[in-house]
Order: structure tokens, then C-alpha cells, then sequence
């Protein structure tokens, strides 16, 4: 038998893609598993950009891609960033990763060190805690309720700062809660940091433009955040580009280049073909996506609306992103069909059993009272399926 290191022993397996596995085994065994636990879209990739995917195939794009992405690609995430999030970078700044998720590896690897702590205001997404952990950190639960809509406020940000803070991380809108920090929110955070010099911040933007709200506000337009915040980004989820893996950052110069040191390492760059895409996706207006995100709104009031019928679901109203997060605390300690529910994920895994519904429970994001529900599905499906779970409770 292999004898594994200790960090893999000690490494959880992503609940997202545990409870997808499963699901995908039911589904094998014959049984009509609805799928609600996976963040990706259901819409197709836009023609527009699969086309400029098929142009550099054609235009023979097939060598090695430079380590932190096309020069043209860095334009144009550049000139994204001046467009729609009012900050200013050089091409130094800006690395091209195989996905988001590579993107926020890299920066824990060059930047923690061990036992150096990184806050999480809780529910968080499910990789943030096991890649601080991988890097040697120590992730720092800030937990947060419904009443407040999953967020946190600047006195709990204050209170979790120690001397050995090194980042605090968080997205907005929200993975898995749909909750977005208004300016006005980001700001007050921010009068707390400026007393702590030393703390930098990952603000992941990755469901930016799948916002309900006014407007998306990042953390680095505040001047006195801009040297200190890593802004990750990338192109699933707005234009359901899940499998093409592009993401990036923007940050400070000796972030960047310490991020492309490491990614030269491990990966090298990312996808050429993909890359390609993604300056047609990036270069386009908002307006070719629209019609994604009115979908995803008029789903989210349809989930909600259906349930709110159930008795026992507490919900509040995400404003992004294409997650709802119920407390399901109501049904602990009761017995369905049998069936003792303690916790969230008896929950989750009561509903994939009995209603053949697949969500996630809110213990992989740092709430143990929730489950995810991802609306990226069909209405059809979504109707159906919170039929079968208010059937089976």
C-alpha cells in the first residue's frame, strides 16, 4: 500500500464534487437524480466566443502559451478591469491561470507561510479552506447567519485579527450564500484593515457579472486597499465557460511575478485555444450575456417562491451568483421516514435518497445549518425537483 504524504491524508475531498460522484453513481444505478449540487451553468458557451475558439485553430494556435498568458489576452483582462471595476494595471500585474481555482493556489503558495492565518468569513466557498491549509496556513472561521445575510460586519473582521493574520478571503457576490457587498459594506471592512498594514485580501470576483444588484463594487477602487488585494477572476461562470478553465488575477507587481515563478513550475500556461476565446469573451459587451443572467434571476424568484411554501426552509434573498442557502436547523433532531436527521448533511444526503435531489450541505462552506441549492438548472427541473423535496418532508 502507498504510504501517502500527510498533506493528501489530511486533505478534504471537495463536497461539490463528492456529492456530484454520487449522484452520477445513482444515476447509473437507474434512479432520476436531479442535479442542484454543481456551480455551472446549464447554458450552452456563447457562439461568439466558440468561434474565436475555432479561428485559432484554424490560425494554427497549438505551441506553449507564455507562462502568464497572451500579451493580448492580458490587454484585454486589463482593459476589462478599467471598464468595469475602475482599476488601473499593467500587464505586470496580471497572470493567466488554468482556472480560478489555480489562481487562488498560486497566490496562497507565494504568499503564506506556516501557521500564518487567513480569515474566512463563513459560509465561504468550499476550496478556500483546504488550499490554505495545503500552503501551510491556518484558515480562521468567521461564522455569519441569515439574519445578516451571510455577512460579515467590521467589528467581527476586527475581533479575528491577530497578530499572526496574514490574508482574509472572500467573494462577492457570494459562493455559496449569493450575497454581495454593497460599497458602502466593503468600505467599513476596509476602515478596519487600514489600521492592520500587514493583511492582504483575496476578493474573488469570479460571479461579478451575475449580479441582481445596482452595481458590483470591488475592494480594490479603495485606494488604500489597491497595493494590498488580489483580485481573482475568470470566465465560467458569466459566460458559462466552465470547462475551458481561463482565470486570472490582478495584483500587486510582486505577487504577480511570484505567482508566475510558481505557475512556471507546475502547470506552465494555460489552454491556447481557450485563452484565444477568452479575449473575444472579455473584449465583448455585457449585453451579449444578458440574457444568462435575466435567466438566472427569474429562477432565483421561482426558487425562492417554491421554497418559501415549505414549511421548515428559512431563505433570504441572494442578490448574485445562482445559489440559494437555506437553514434547514428546523428538521435537526427529527425522524423522516425513518431516517434521524442531525445535521446538515443527513439533510442533504436524506434529499438525495428520498426526493433523488442533489444538493450540498452547508458544512463544506463553513455552515453547518445550511445546504447549497445551485439554481443553474432548467425551470423545468427546478420545479420539479422542490416538488419532490417538499413531497418527501
Amino acid at each position: 500500500m502507498a504510504l501517502l504524504s500527510e498533506r493528501v491524508l489530511n486533505m478534504s475531498t471537495s463536497a461539490t464534487l463528492a456529492m456530484a460522484a454520487k449522484a452520477r453513481e445513482l444515476r447509473n444505478e437507474g434512479k432520476n437524480i436531479i442535479g442542484l449540487s454543481l456551480g455551472e451553468p446549464d447554458f450552452n458557451t456563447p457562439e461568439f466566443i466558440k468561434e474565436a475558439a475555432i479561428k485559432a485553430i484554424n490560425d494554427n494556435y497549438n505551441s506553449y502559451t507564455p507562462v502568464d498568458g497572451y500579451a493580448e489576452l492580458k490587454e484585454a483582462i486589463i482593459h476589462k478591469f478599467q471598464r468595469d471595476n475602475q482599476l488601473t494595471y499593467e500587464p505586470s500585474q496580471i497572470v493567466v491561470s488554468t482556472g480560478a481555482k489555480q489562481s487562488l493556489a498560486n497566490v496562497a503558495m507565494v504568499l503564506l507561510n506556516d501557521g500564518d492565518e487567513v480569515i474566512l468569513p463563513a459560509p465561504f466557498w468550499v476550496s478556500y479552506s483546504d488550499i490554505v491549509k495545503l500552503a501551510e496556513g491556518v484558515p480562521v472561521q468567521v461564522a455569519t447567519s441569515i439574519e445578516t445575510d451571510f455577512k460579515m460586519t467590521p467589528a467581527q473582521l476586527e475581533a479575528a485579527i491577530t497578530p499572526k493574520t496574514k490574508m482574509i478571503w472572500f467573494s462577492s457576490p457570494c459562493n455559496p450564500s449569493g450575497s454581495v457587498y454593497s460599497e458602502e459594506e466593503l468600505r467599513a471592512l476596509a476602515e478596519v484593515l487600514e489600521k492592520h498594514p500587514n493583511i492582504y485580501i483575496v476578493s474573488d470576483e469570479i460571479y461579478e457579472h451575475i449580479n441582481f444588484t445596482s452595481e458590483h463594487f470591488s475592494i480594490a477602487r479603495i485606494p488604500s486597499m489597491y497595493d494590498r488585494t488580489i483580485t481573482v477572476n475568470g470566465v465560467s461562470k458569466a459566460f458559462a465557460m466552465t470547462g475551458w478553465r481561463i482565470g486570472y488575477i490582478g495584483a500587486p507587481t510582486a505577487i504577480a511575478r511570484a505567482c508566475n515563478k510558481i505557475q512556471g513550475q507546475i502547470t506552465s500556461g494555460a489552454n491556447c485555444i481557450a485563452q484565444r476565446a477568452t479575449i473575444a469573451a472579455l473584449e465583448a459587451s455585457k449585453d451579449k450575456i444578458q440574457y444568462m443572467i435575466d435567466e438566472f434571476l427569474k429562477r432565483r424568484d421561482i426558487v425562492l417562491g417554491l421554497l418559501n411554501e415549505i414549511e421548515g426552509f428559512k431563505v433570504n434573498i441572494p442578490e448574485g451568483a445562482f445559489y440559494v442557502f437555506p437553514d434547514v436547523s428546523h428538521f435537526f433532531g427529527k425522524t423522516l421516514r425513518g431516517k434521524t436527521i442531525n445535521n446538515a448533511t443527513d439533510f442533504s444526503l436524506y434529499l438525495l435518497d428520498e426526493a433523488l435531489v442533489a444538493t450540498v450541505t452547508g458544512d463544506a462552506f463553513g455552515n453547518p445549518n445550511c445546504i447549497r441549492i445551485s439554481y443553474a438548472a432548467s425551470e423545468e427541473q427546478l420545479r420539479a425537483a422542490i416538488k419532490q423535496i417538499k413531497e418527501v418532508l
